[in-house]
C-alpha cells in the first residue's frame, strides 16, 4: 500500500551505481531493463484465483492487517542519468502489500509506503528528507542511494529510524541511536578477496578499481583489514569509460598480482575481463555482483566467465528455496518484476526485513518504538537472503554499530556466467 509519492509524480526509480562501488552491494542489472509500462499504482492484494496458486505455501497464511495505517517513507534516487532502477519501488509496493495480507501488517496495522526519488541531487535528497519529517512518518526505508547521507542527516537529527538495504560511511555504519543497515558492507570488498587470498596462499590482492572517490576511499580505507590479514592491498584505478585496460593491467599480470578484486559497473568490468583475458590471466578473480549482468554475458566470449567468484550481499539469479519467498511475492503481488536483478531483492528485503524486525512490536507505533524493538528483536532470518540472520542492536559489528548483520555471500560463476550455489562467508552467529 502506497500513498501518494511526495515529489514529482511517477518519474521511475533507480539505484546508485556510486554507492553500489562503494559497497560491492545492491548495485544495478544489465541496466536495459524498462518498467515504464507499468503505471505505477501500487500493488493490489491477490484476487481468489491468484491465492490459490502454488505461491500460498510459500507466502504463508492470510493475517491481514488492519486499523489507521502506519506511515513509512521509501526513498529512492530516481530516474538519472547514470542508471534507470524502475523496479526497487515496484518491488517495495509488492513487499508491502505481502506484509499486509501475510504478516500482520506493522503491529497489526497495514504498512502505507510514501515515496520519494532523490534523482541522485543532493538538494533533492535533503528535501526527501524534510518531506518524510513533514509527512509524519515513524521510519525511513531505503534499498541502496549514491546521496544517502544527504537523505540520511535530516532524518538522523530528526530520530527518525533509518532502515537501509546496503549502505557506507563512517557516520552511517557509526551510529547506535537510529540507523540501522540490513546487509553487510564489508563482505565483497573484504571478506571475499581475503578468504580466497588466504585459501590459495596469497599475500596479496589487487583491486581494479573504478576511479571514482567513494570506490578507491572504501577501499583505501579499510586497508588495514587486509594487513591484518597478513595481506598487501594495491589499488589500480581506472577511469570510468576506459574501454582498453591492457596498458594499466599489462604490469599487474607481469607481476604477482595474488587475487584480483573487479570493482566496478559492468561496462568498467567488461574492460577489465577483456583486458585480464587478453594478457592471459590465470589466476583467482573475485568481483562484485554489479560486475556480472547479461550485458556482461553478452559481451564476453562464452565460457570467459567461468570460475570468478562474485561476493553479493543476498542471492541472485537462482533458483532454489534460498529466493522462493520473493519469487513468490513478486509473482502474487507485483506485475512482471525481474526477479534476477539484485536491487529488486535489496528493496524487498528492506521492507520485509523491517517488518521481520518489528514481529513483537506492541502498543503505539511511534519513531521510539520502532527504535526499541529493533534494538530488542531476536535474531532473525532475513527475508530473501539465503538464510542469513540479522539482528539490530549495534552488537554485531563493534566498529559499526548500524550493521545488523554478520554474513555476506559468494559465489562461483558457471560457463554461461551464471551462479552456482551460494555460501556464506565471515558469517558466524551475529555478535559471534
Amino acid at each position: 500500500m502506497r500513498s501518494s509519492d511526495v515529489t514529482r509524480p511517477r518519474t521511475r526509480r533507480a539505484v546508485a551505481v556510486v554507492l553500489a562501488l562503494t559497497l560491492g552491494v545492491a548495485a544495478c542489472g544489465s541496466g536495459d531493463d524498462d518498467d515504464d509500462d507499468d503505471d505505477g499504482a501500487g500493488a493490489a492484494a491477490p484476487d481468489d484465483e491468484a491465492a490459490a496458486t502454488p505461491e500460498e505455501g510459500v507466502l504463508g497464511p492470510v493475517d491481514e492487517a488492519s486499523g489507521e495505517p502506519i506511515r513509512v517513507g521509501m526513498v529512492s534516487d530516481g530516474r538519472s542519468d547514470a542508471v534507470d532502477q524502475t523496479i526497487e519501488l515496484d518491488v517495495a509496493d509488492a513487499a508491502a502489500a505481502y506484509v499486509n495480507e501475510r504478516r500482520g501488517g506493522i503491529g497489526g496495522r497495514p504498512l502505507e509506503l510514501v515515496t520519494c526519488e532523490t534523482q541522485l541531487d543532493p538538494a533533492k535528497a535533503t528535501d526527501c528528507a524534510n518531506q518524510m519529517v513533514e509527512q509524519g512518518v515513524v521510519a525511513v526505508l531505503l534499498g541502496s542511494s549514491g546521496v544517502l547521507e544527504d537523505v540520511w542527516r535530516p532524518l538522523h537529527e530528526a530520530g527518525l529510524p533509518t532502515v537501509f538495504f546496503a549502505a557506507a560511511g563512517d557516520a552511517v555504519l557509526g551510529d547506535d541511536q537510529s540507523t540501522f543497515v540490513l546487509t553487510n558492507p564489508q563482505g565483497s570488498l573484504l571478506q571475499v578477496p581475503i578468504d580466497l587470498a588466504e585459501s590459495d596462499g596469497a599475500d596479496k590482492v589487487t583491486a581494479v578499481v573504478i576511479d571514482v572517490p567513494p570506490a578507491t576511499e572504501g577501499l583505501e580505507t579499510n586497508a588495514p583489514r587486509f594487513e591484518e590479514a597478513g595481506l598487501d592491498l594495491e589499488l589500480v584505478p581506472i577511469p570510468p569509460g576506459t574501454a582498453d585496460m591492457t596498458a594499466q593491467l599489462s604490469d599487474v599480470v607481469g607481476g604477482d598480482p595474488g587475487v584480483v578484486l573487479v570493482l566496478g559497473n559492468d561496462t568498467f568490468c567488461i574492460s577489465a575481463f577483456q583486458a585480464l583475458q587478453a594478457l592471459g590471466f590465470d589466476g583467482t578473480v573475485t568481483a562484485v555482483t554489479q560486475c556480472v549482468t547479461d550485458a556482461t554475458r553478452d559481451a564476453l566470449p562464452e565460457g570467459s566467465l567461468e570460475g570468478i567468484v562474485v561476493g553479493a550481499p543476498v542471492p541472485v539469479g537462482v533458483d532454489d528455496e534460498s529466493t522462493e519467498l520473493y519469487r513468490a511475492v513478486a509473482d502474487t503481488y507485483g506485475d512482471g518484476i525481474d526477479t534476477s536483478r539484485i536491487a529488486g531483492v535489496g528493496a524487498f528485503v528492506v521492507v520485509a526485513g523491517f517488518a521481520a524486525g518489528l514481529e513483537g512490536l506492541e502498543g503505539e507505533v511511534t519513531p521510539e518504538s520502532i527504535i526499541a524493538a529493533l534494538r530488542s528483536m531476536p535474531e532473525t532470518e532475513l527475508p530473501g537472503a539465503g538464510g542469513l540472520q540479522f539482528r539490530c542492536d549495534g552488537e554485531v559489528m563493534a566498529d559499526n554499530p548500524a550493521v545488523c548483520t554478520a554474513g555476506s555471500l559468494t559465489t562461483t560463476l558457471d560457463a554461461d556466467g551464471q551462479p552456482t550455489t551460494y555460501q556464506t562467508a565471515d558469517a558466524a552467529p551475529s555478535g559471534g
